[in-house]
Parts: structure tokens; sequence; C-alpha cells
């Protein structure tokens, strides 16, 4: 490999097309020996990268962005990432598209096409909507929230929203990229997820435990409710009335080194969880725990009907006024959680 394509690839997450490979130097004979050899990889038709370096790309954003950009470098024409392939980009954290496919925004043409697995889209955009991500243009996370409402329903928006305003964005930011959707499709869509949008979910599951708790007809939960009393304050994920639900996830066991969150043994996250639950009950509180699978398919009725069934019990023996805890509120809001995100792709070298 010559020093001009090492320095293509370089400056495009490892890729380069066959035609910046042969501009460079290379002849296409010398290209197709090593895609035969399994040095190099198709990422798609026309778009190579190492195979060495596509093996080291282990999650499912890695490959997904590899090959989105592999497609962006196939379009000729001026066009931004959007939707789902922005949302990566910028690692919003968003539910998988059904069927993914590469999106861009491209300004005049006429219509929504798919081509080769590729999207092409007509909505128009303000050039103060484009943020550049290592030297990729993508639609800001405002603007990519609301488009995959648009394209995949309420669910997948909020799961979007939510996710942008905990990357920065607010409300005013979401209301200001609505403005301009009036009578587009499915704008109403749009305007159901930033009423229900918040900026004080710490992830997807409690954006998904909010949307079920909600489902159950007696309210719209609030998140992050603290209480503070002998020395601790512990905050709950949810709150109905006196009724607590809290999102449980495997990485609260699993340990920082291992992509999780855990610090301490799992034998002592799991006692201090124990006593934490205590602690919320001891004020004549109920409690509820959800776990990913009760947000999807047979199992999100049976979450349901437990939920419900949780919720009312709480009722029956303590009331729903809560008015009571105000006295043991925090004075301050929640510290927010900083993630500190590797890069978009791991750096690859010649």
């Amino acid at each position: 490999m010559n020093a001009r394509v090492g320095a293509l690839m370089s400056a495009q997450w490892g890729l380069i097309t066959r035609r910046q490979a042969i501009g460079a130097g290379m002849l296409g004979h010398r290209i197709d020996s090593l895609v035969r050899a399994g040095t190099w990889i198709a990422v798609r038709r026309g778009v190579y990268a190492e195979a060495a370096y596509v093996s080291s790309l282990t999650t499912y954003p890695h490959l997904r962005v590899l090959t989105d950009r592999a497609d962006s470098l196939r379009v000729d024409d001026p066009h931004v990432m959007s939707h789902h392939s922005s949302a990566l980009v910028q690692q919003l954290d968003v539910l998988r598209e059904p069927e993914p496919v590469t999106h861009i925004g491209r300004p005049g043409i006429v219509g929504a096409h798919l081509r080769h697995g590729v999207k092409h889209h007509l909505a128009p955009f303000e050039p103060g909507q484009v943020v550049e991500i290592d030297g990729v243009p993508v639609l800001d996370p405002s603007r990519t929230s609301l488009d995959i409402a648009r394209e995949h329903g309420y669910l997948q928006g909020l799961v979007a929203a939510d996710s942008a305003l905990r990357a920065g964005a607010t409300l005013v930011d979401l209301e200001r990229a609505a403005s301009s959707m009036t009578s587009w499709p499915n704008v109403t869509v749009v305007r159901d997820v930033i009423a229900s949008a918040s900026p004080l979910t710490d992830s997807v599951a409690e954006t998904l435990g909010r949307d079920l708790v909600s489902q159950l007809g007696y309210g719209v939960p609030q998140p992050q409710f603290g209480l503070t009393a002998e020395g601790r304050t512990v905050w709950c994920d949810l709150r109905l009335g006196r009724h607590f639900f809290e999102i449980d996830g495997r990485s609260k066991l699993r340990s920082v080194g291992a992509g999780g969150f855990a610090v301490k043994d799992p034998e002592d996250v799991l006692w201090d969880e124990k006593l934490r639950q205590d602690f919320v009950t001891g004020f004549k509180t109920g409690v509820s725990r959800l776990t990913w699978r009760d947000f999807f398919g047979r199992r999100r009725q049976i979450a349901l009907e437990r939920c419900r069934r949780e919720f009312l019990d709480t009722c029956s023996r303590f009331g729903a006024d809560a008015t009571d805890l105000a006295q043991f509120r925090p004075r301050h809001a929640k510290p927010r959680v900083v993630v500190r995100r590797g890069p978009v792709l791991p750096t690859w070298s010649p």
C-alpha cells in the first residue's frame, strides 16, 4: 500500500473507494488480488477496508457506522447523514431500525428514494442544522431525533428525542426543529414526541419504562424522584403517587472493565440495592421492578398487568397522596451522569 492510499484511508475511517485507490496509484488487479487474498474486504461494492480493521469492530454501532460511511462514499452528490445514520455517528442512544438502511439528506431531490440500501431523503434542512463529526456532515441531534420519529413512529422518536436532550439539546431546540415541519408527513407524531420528551432520563431503558408506566392510565410518572433522610439520598427512576418503578439491567452488576457500571463485587451491589429498597419502602411506598424484556412483545402486557396490580396494592395500603414526602425531597437536582464515550470508530492506521 502506498502512502497516498494510506493517507486516504486514514482520513476516511479506514475506507477507500476503488476510484480513489486507482487515482492514488494502485492498479486495479492489485486491488482485486488484495480482496482475493482476504487482506481487503468490500464493505460495499467498490468501497474497501482492511479485513483486520473490520474484524476489530465488534459492536453493532461500529459496524453500522462503517457501512453507512461506505455507502456515503459512493454518493457523489452533496449530502449529509440523517436519521439513524446521523444518530449513530453522534453516538445518540436509539432503538435499532427494523430493517437498517443508510439515510442521507440530499437537497433538491424529489421524494424519498431507496437505492441499493441507501435512502435519499427530500426533507429540506437549514445550514445551521448541520454539524460535522470526524469530517462527516450530519444533521444535529434535535433534527435527527424528529426525523426518526417521522420515519419510525412515536416510541423510536421518543427514545431518540430523550437521547438528544441528554446530549445537550433542549426542548426549545426540538420545537425549533419542528417549526419547519408544518404539513410534513407524520408531523403529528413529532408533536407527540416533543410533548412527552424529558431531559431527566439517564438511559433508553428509562425512556421505555416511562412509556410503559404511562400506559397504565394513571398519569405520567415523575422521573428521578429523590428522597433524603438519615444522612443518605436516593434517586428513584419513576414515581406515580406513592409507588416507584425501578429499571434494572445486568450492566449494574457487570464490572466497568467488562463494559458495565459496577465498581464493587456483584454480591455487594445486590446487597446495597436491597438496603436501598428497604430505605425507599420505609416511607410507606411500593416498588415495582422492570427489565428490558418487559418493554416488548408478549411480556409487555404481562408487565403492564403486574405493575397495575402492584400500583393499586400500594394505593390500597398507603393511598395515592405523596405530599408528605415533600419534606424529604433533596434540595438539589440529581447530578447528571457524564458518559465519556470513545471514538465513533476505533482509529485506523496503516
